[in-house]
């Protein structure tokens, strides 16, 4: 049976699906938090893991090697709108995208330990619903929707990058999402799986770099792209691997 991997559909994960399907990989599409719950119950074997879920997933995957989305000092596609400023957010209802896993819980994190307000509701809607017409005081946009409305929203004068956000506060990139795959997977698949990524990240990424037309459904010109991959790690180094430890700390302050 071929691997089951989860594709991502945003911009910023595409270089690692550029050759997979000729290598006989099969190709789930599937959002952030679907794919969480998809590896969980078994129906994918692999996949670029946010990393609210990487924690609860780590007992049966392994990273493979060290991929990963990781800003360098900001997201630009993970964006909270906001009628006031964060620490004005205290018992504020937010809206959040229903594909989402970590952005919400990095925002709660901001928002109580480094702005020391809590929130009110989270409100969770369809990705494509989210819209400022809606009773939100602010609304969390991620992925290739945010980047399509990355120049601001009409009505919401403030626009929060919580890639940035969190780099003022930690002095550290922020990693979005981890590749992982089953632990009892075999050898060879995983070696297939992990030399796929490798050429994803030599190719696709370069394909990105030398785009001729413009991406329209995100309002891209092919410099606006580039600009956009400069700010993107794909790989775990020192620093990334302190960032999870740190969010990872943060999450267990937060819920302990």
């Amino acid at each position: 049976m071929p691997i089951k991997v989860g594709r991502v559909p945003y911009l910023e994960a595409e270089p690692f699906y550029f050759d997979m399907e000729r290598r006989g990989i099969a190709l789930t599409t599937t959002t952030p938090r679907e794919l969480g719950d998809a590896l969980a119950n078994g129906e994918l074997d692999a996949g670029p893991v946010h990393l609210a879920d990487l924690f609860r997933l780590e007992s049966n995957f392994e990273p493979v090697s060290g991929f990963c989305v990781a800003t360098v000092s900001r997201a630009t596609s993970v964006l909270l709108y906001s009628q006031t400023t964060p620490d004005e957010l205290a018992g504020t209802t937010v809206g959040v995208s229903d594909e989402d896993v970590t952005g919400a819980k990095l925002l709660e994190v901001l928002l109580r330990q480094k702005y020391g307000v809590a929130p009110g509701e989270f409100a969770r809607r369809p990705g494509d619903v989210i819209r400022p017409d809606e009773s939100f005081d602010a609304f969390l946009l991620i992925g290739n929707r945010a980047l399509r409305r990355r120049r601001g929203v009409r009505g919401f004068t403030h626009r929060i990058d919580l890639g940035e956000e969190w780099t003022k506060w930690t002095n550290l990139p922020f990693v979005f999402s981890r590749w992982v795959v089953r632990k009892d997977m075999d050898d060879r698949e995983k070696a297939l799986l992990e030399d796929t990524l490798y050429v994803g990240l030599e190719e696709g990424v370069d394909g990105l770099y030398h785009l001729n037309e413009p991406r329209d459904e995100l309002l891209m010109l092919p410099r606006d792209v580039v600009d956009y991959i400069q700010g993107i790690r794909y790989y775990v180094g020192r620093s990334e691997q302190q960032s999870i430890d740190r969010f990872r700390q943060c999450l267990e302050q937060l819920h302990g």
